[in-house]
């Protein structure tokens, strides 16, 4: 079985950047962010979209945490979920239907724009998860 990270991912409501800037401070480590306008692909209301709001931020050291602006959080709060990511597809998907059995799937697990296959759930417990399966380039 391949190596599967659990990392938290922070929402923010328009201030993921700084707040990334903030944790790095602390933490250390390296941190890439991009941006709406930077990220692959096309998808509905993409055009619409902050082009300069943070789609995608990791702070990868000691610490790892990840995080983008979204609309899952309102100006001056954040919010948490959690996200599965590896390589190893058998396991991630076992994963993946284990977590949604009795949950509700917000976003199938299929090919996102980026390459990889991506979903999100809410388990029956009320836990936001994200799967991002690594396709090897």
């Amino acid at each position: 079985m391949g190596k599967i990270d659990l990392d938290p991912y922070l929402f923010f409501g328009g201030n993921a950047r700084e707040a990334m800037q903030f944790y790095k401070g602390i933490f250390g480590g390296e941190l890439t962010v991009q941006t709406i306008g930077e990220s692959p692909g096309d998808w509905p209301g993409k055009a619409d979209m902050n082009q300069d709001n943070v789609m995608h931020s990791m702070l990868d050291g000691d610490v790892r945490l990840m995080a983008s602006d979204s609309d899952k959080a309102s100006p001056g709060s954040a919010k948490v979920e959690l996200s599965l990511s590896g390589e190893d597809e058998t396991i991630l998907r076992k994963y993946w239907d284990g977590l949604s059995a009795g949950g509700k799937i917000n976003q199938p697990l299929e090919k996102a724009p980026w390459g990889d296959h991506f979903g999100m759930l809410r388990d029956k417990y009320g836990v936001d998860w994200m799967v991002n399966i690594t396709v090897p380039k």
